[in-house]
């Protein structure tokens, strides 16, 4: 389905996945998960589906590039996700979202493990993907067994070379038992053995981590209504359990991929992640929690404004990212949280460049968010 191309580290892996997707879609090909028997109703029959069919218990339609139906069929609750006829998210990676999703899908039909959704049918042409349902709900408040699960789903999936860049709230339920992760629209293959992440040649965004994306993506939400409703300190609490954790989960994937051969790049990379959170967790955490936490918003901030899918919580971290300039510009310098574009600004034009961004993510509200 997806083949890396050979041990040469100037290729753009991220670029040549787009074309072949973008190829993909050009063709018209279909691409079929599992045997559509299998089904709770026939597929031209959940093609069709609304709020009103005897067998729809819920419809979840705020989904920006599918909405999904709970469907009770067979004497058990399914999960019906259908592609939605016009993508809410712009550039190719929300295009092509429900495409890659059905691919990974393909491909992880032997990953099967507690945290990731398993697949009953799905097919490309038909906009489907059927899963057994999970009777759970968001992630609102995290936990330390948790984050554990949710850290070593995601290293089950680095192992298998798949990198997960989109931990959003959307898209990780919890229910009696255990964490899920249930889209994979933005799941990617790479190689751990010689690649940090999906993007670019797979070496030019040493920034992007499991831990990263979790936090960015998740975490660092969370972590901003601590700040809110508990104040700092409980949210620095809360930031020292994760770190613990991603460290635990690192150092257990540095000797995994060593024993499996990985690049010395690779491992360096690795080892210098984690010396950085030793040294930080023997101390008071501050300067981390704002190094990480800068980068955390700012990433998501960007995130939003290129797919054009602001929320409230957009709106939150912009403004996190406008006090921190503000009230601690000389301790974001010192730690130089800012790529080279940026820090070339001084104060007042970075303060400027963030009101900007904010009055983007202002622009770029979805509807009803």
């Amino acid at each position: 389905m997806t083949t890396l191309p050979p041990n040469d580290t100037s290729t753009d892996i991220e670029e040549l996945r787009r074309q072949r997707q973008l190829d993909w879609v050009a063709s018209g090909r279909d691409l079929v998960v599992g045997d559509a028997a299998d089904c709770p109703l026939p597929p031209d029959e959940l093609m069709h589906l609304d709020a009103r069919h005897p067998a729809v218990r819920e419809l979840h339609d705020s989904g920006l590039t599918a909405e999904v139906f709970r469907v009770h069929a067979r004497g058990h609750d399914w999960a019906v996700k259908r592609a939605r006829s016009i993508c809410k998210v712009q550039g190719v990676d929300g295009q092509t979202s429900f495409l890659n999703e059905v691919q990974r899908r393909s491909e992880m039909t032997a990953l099967q493990r507690p945290g990731l959704s398993p697949t009953v049918y799905a097919s490309l042409k038909q906009g489907l993907i059927v899963s057994p349902w999970i009777a759970g709900s968001r992630v609102n408040d995290w936990d330390e067994t948790g984050l554990r699960q949710l850290f070593d789903t995601g290293l089950a999936l680095l192992r298998a070379g798949f990198f997960e860049w989109d931990f959003c709230p959307g898209n990780v339920l919890r229910d009696d038992r255990q964490v899920w992760l249930f889209d994979y629209g933005y799941l990617y293959r790479f190689d751990p053995l010689r690649h940090f992440n999906s993007a670019g040649t797979g070496l030019s965004a040493p920034q992007h981590h499991l831990a990263e994306r979790i936090e960015s993506r998740h975490v660092f939400g969370w972590l901003l209504r601590l700040e809110s409703e508990l104040g700092a300190d409980a949210a620095l609490r809360a930031f020292r359990i994760e770190k613990l954790i991603a460290l635990e989960a690192y150092e257990r994937l540095r000797s995994t991929l060593a024993a499996d051969g990985a690049t010395p790049t690779v491992l360096q990379w690795l080892d210098g992640l984690c010396a950085g959170w030793r040294t930080a967790l023997a101390g008071s955490l501050s300067d981390l929690y704002l190094r990480e936490g800068w980068r955390s918003h700012a990433t998501d901030l960007d995130d939003d404004l290129k797919g054009q899918t602001c929320t409230p919580t957009t709106l939150q971290r912009a403004d996190w990212l406008l006090a921190a300039l503000r009230l601690r510009h000389p301790a974001l310098a010192a730690q130089r949280v800012w790529p080279a574009a940026e820090a070339a600004l001084d104060r007042p034009a970075l303060i400027a460049l963030y009101e900007r961004r904010r009055q983007q993510a202002v622009a770029f509200q979805l509807p009803g968010a």
